[in-house]
């Protein structure tokens, strides 16, 4: 089944899938097959070929050409391919709901269908999958935070789902509302790595609801089946830079959940470099990231995408409506 073909079962809102791929072809023909196997298929298939220098694009092209398969100009990050992914669904094909994943999260047959079923209830506006490694344990890096202060009412409606209220998720399976995502705009493409989807995810469900989804299984295929703080070299930096932007100019936590997530946030600093096997070179990413941190800020995609020409364009229609608001 084509997801043209799919889109014509009018009892389920309108889904698009979109994939971020870099370096990972054989992966990304992995997700695609995933994708193409699902028992409640996509209306369309959105890949972004983040440059790549393995010609994933031509790979993905070959393999389903009704697919929409965009290569970008240069490497944009994960944070840039998730902003461009999501505005080019949204801009061309006018879904009611967006699926983003990167080129190595294998979803399980049901996965879709069985994020449609627990977000078709009021209020929701994002619902996330059950990420697990490659042995079938849950994956500690897509761990999403649960909900602290979510009402009797919601608690009890969601244990009778089988879902769990939370307060962000992951990009690794993540159906977001096209319709909020216009309202409170893409994800930060200045983050480029890290925490990308937690200031999306938070931001998205700053008003709203958003839910875990066991029953919807995805398999991340990352190399090993370890947390992001595990000796993260060269990326500490944009953690800690782009923690302090999530801090200091996000609108996605409020001032409460802000101070709670400061602390966490020190602790876990402290937890990496002390178990680090390179703990000097990771004190100097901290001392770049916080002189980034605090001395620059994330500039509006309009600007940091402003060169990839009709992604741009789409770029910049989905966030008119937020930029309005603003």
């Amino acid at each position: 089944m084509t997801p043209s073909e799919s889109a014509a079962d009018e009892a389920h809102p309108s889904v698009v899938a979109v994939i971020v791929a870099y370096n990972r072809k054989e992966l990304l023909l992995e997700a695609l097959a995933a994708v193409k196997a699902q028992t409640l298929a996509p209306a369309a298939v959105v890949v972004i070929d983040n440059h790549s220098d393995d010609d994933s694009a031509e790979t993905a092209r070959t393999y389903w050409p009704e697919i929409d398969v965009v290569r970008l100009a240069r490497n944009t990050g994960g944070a840039g391919g998730f902003a461009t992914g999501i505005a080019v669904a949204i801009a061309r094909h006018e879904p009611d709901w967006v699926w983003v994943m990167d080129d190595d999260t294998i979803p399980t047959p049901t996965a879709l269908a069985e994020l449609l079923r627990a977000a078709d209830r009021p209020g929701v506006v994002l619902a996330g999958s059950r990420v697990v490694w490659t042995d079938g344990q849950d994956h500690p890096m897509n761990t999403p935070r649960r909900k602290p202060f979510a009402g009797r009412q919601e608690v009890e409606e969601a244990t009778e789902l089988g879902v769990v209220p939370v307060r962000s998720s992951s990009f690794v399976s993540m159906l977001v509302s096209s319709e909020r995502v216009r309202e409170a705009g893409l994800p930060i493409a200045d983050y480029f790595i890290w925490n990308d989807d937690f200031e999306f995810s938070t931001r998205m469900l700053r008003h709203g609801r958003g839910l875990s989804v066991p029953s919807s299984v995805v398999v991340h295929k990352t190399k090993a089946r370890a947390d992001t703080d595990v000796d993260p070299g060269a990326r500490f930096f944009f953690e800690v830079r782009n923690k302090i932007w999530l801090m200091v100019f996000s609108h996605g936590l409020n001032p409460i959940e802000k101070l709670v997530y400061i602390g966490a946030t020190l602790l876990r600093w402290g937890r990496t470099i002390r178990r680090s096997h390179q703990r000097g070179f990771l004190l100097t990413q901290l001392r770049r990231g916080l002189i980034a941190g605090f001395g620059s800020r994330p500039r509006l995609n309009a600007d940091a995408l402003s060169d990839l020409g009709a992604v741009t364009e789409a770029v910049v229609r989905v966030e008119a409506p937020a930029r309005r608001g603003t």
